[in-house]
């Protein structure tokens, strides 16, 4: 066994048992605080929606240890175990470099799909039903399935295709070549997700409340802020959740409310939440973190440009015959495993940008409607109040809710 195979290993396990580690703790914290509510939100949230909201948490947890361990299986079974290697050779028969690499590149993603599909079905018919929270019918769990698996290819054969014969044909400058192709394609798809995207799997009305329209549009104009218009989606098709979120850029720049959040807040409520989103934009959050995910991309670009060549990273992870499309599949199963660590950084840097936005929202409308309306989101949503500060500091992108809670109302005293 070769250095960086040793390498490899020591790092796959000590992720492993990290991740573990801090599930086992977030379940184990989450239950020890379940029979109280946080004084906070004592008077806000009964003790049964505390409990349901900490029994699903742990549900959660376990599960998701359950897919660290079924994800390392599935690193170890294409690597060690010969899959990719078997793939290649299968493979290999084809005529040209740029066929052989996409079939390679298919079977490894209809592989992981097929994998993913059973988990993905037993979390939304099994997990998320047993707490009130599922309204997808098979039917049309089947056919959102079958739909991301079209778009996937539809959309991910032709940007595979350039990569592949970027880095066959553009000599060593191929990785920032490939960079770019990749912002280009993300900043398209970021303009084409509101119109031709996002309706193939939720229908979208426009928002008829009158009386929210004008509270939303007085909102805006305070801030400066203008949209192509306010969209309601049948988030309820699927799930009892709500949520809001903006989507698109420049023109195609559009608000998105969930129909379960604007039956559950109040239009004060939503106003507070809307001014908290519009926060993210009008301190350039999104840009950051566009501009984050371009900085890391680059980065991770160049250091496959410094692997793809390089024999004993294959023979490092049970590959004998080394290509692109190899080299790709190789690299992002290694990436995660190495990169881990610096999960906290990355979640500090979104906590910040949330507490920010809260800030904001807090100078253009109301602070305690805020408050208001997370914790009735809070409450619908089964989000714990009590989470393990360690494993929040590894995985949410959101501040806890207590600390959140406690800044804003500090800001509407």
């Amino acid at each position: 066994m070769t250095a960086f195979a040793l390498l490899f290993l020591a790092a796959l396990a000590a992720t492993t048992l990290l991740k573990l580690a801090l599930a086992w703790r977030h379940a184990r914290y989450v239950a020890a605080h379940r029979d109280r509510v946080p004084d906070a939100f004592a008077t806000d949230i009964p003790l049964d929606a505390h409990q349901k909201a900490a029994d699903y948490t742990v549900a959660r947890t376990h599960f998701a240890m359950l897919l660290v361990l079924v994800n390392v299986l599935l690193v170890l079974w294409l690597t060690y175990g010969g899959l990719l290697q078997t793939y290649a050779d299968y493979t290999s028969g084809l005529d040209r470099p740029l066929v052989r690499g996409l079939a390679l590149l298919g079977l490894v993603g209809l592989t992981l799909t097929l994998v993913e599909l059973p988990f993905d079905a037993w979390r939304t018919f099994v997990l998320e039903a047993r707490f009130g929270f599922n309204r997808t019918t098979p039917k049309v769990f089947g056919i959102d399935a079958a739909k991301q698996l079209v778009l996937a290819i539809a959309l991910g054969a032709p940007l595979a295709a350039v990569v592949l014969w970027l880095m066959e044909a553009a000599g060593q400058w191929w990785w920032l070549y490939t960079w770019g192709v990749w912002m280009a394609f993300n900043l398209l798809l970021l303009a084409v997700y509101p119109t031709w995207i996002a309706p193939l799997f939720n229908k979208f009305s426009p928002l008829t409340d009158e009386a929210l329209k004008a509270r939303i549009a007085d909102l805006l104009k305070r801030c400066g802020f203008e949209v192509a218009g306010f969209q309601v989606m049948d988030g309820s098709k699927r799930s009892s959740h709500g949520n809001a979120y903006f989507t698109g850029f420049g023109r195609t720049k559009r608000i998105v409310f969930f129909d379960t959040l604007i039956e559950r807040l109040t239009p004060v409520e939503v106003e507070a939440v809307l001014a908290h989103e519009l926060g993210h934009y009008r301190l350039h959050h999104v840009i950051k973190r566009i501009a984050w995910i371009f900085g890391s991309s680059l980065l991770f670009l160049w250091a496959l440009g410094q692997l793809k060549d390089a024999d004993w990273f294959y023979a490092g992870l049970g590959v004998t015959t080394p290509s692109t499309a190899a080299a790709l599949i190789l690299f992002f199963l290694v990436v995660p495993v190495f990169t881990f660590l610096f999960s906290p950084l990355a979640a500090a840097y979104s906590r910040k940008h949330e507490f920010e936005a809260d800030q904001y929202a807090a100078q253009h409308a109301n602070a305690g409607d805020l408050v208001s309306a997370l914790v009735k989101l809070y409450k619908d949503n089964a989000s714990t109040l009590t989470p393990d500060p360690l494993h929040s500091a590894f995985y949410d992108s959101h501040p806890p809710a207590s600390l959140r809670i406690a800044r804003l109302r500090a800001a509407a005293a």
